[in-house]
């Protein structure tokens, strides 16, 4: 750690220290949240994604320190957690698209899941 209080590494290749890493997370979850409480509340998504980021979210929310933010999520430094976060919110926007939850368009082959 830098005299700073900013790491000068990660450490990790292909992942640059993110200086104000807590904020862009923050950022990160609201998005995800608003998107995804347009869901169904019965869609088994919703359900999963809106859990995890509300935990992780108010984990963030409550503490300062970087490296207690990556003990209490347990998945990796603030910049991998960035990463899943992006990924996290990518997902929702296809979600979105894709509606999943909506009924079939056409109903599938007999024995679609039958097997020998």
């Amino acid at each position: 750690m830098a005299a700073n209080g900013i790491k000068k590494t990660t450490s990790l290749v292909g992942y640059a220290v993110v200086p104000n890493a807590r904020d862009v997370l923050c950022s990160l979850y609201a998005k995800t949240l608003s998107l995804v409480q347009s869901f169904p509340r019965d869609s088994g998504y919703r359900r999963q994604s809106e859990t995890v980021v509300q935990q992780r979210l108010a984990i963030v929310q409550a503490d300062s320190s970087p490296e207690s933010i990556e003990k209490k999520i347990g998945c990796g430094q603030m910049e991998e957690l960035i990463d899943q976060a992006e990924r996290e919110l990518s997902l929702a926007v296809k979600m979105d698209g894709w509606k999943p939850w909506e009924p079939l368009v056409a109903a599938p082959p007999p024995n679609q899941w039958k097997w020998p």
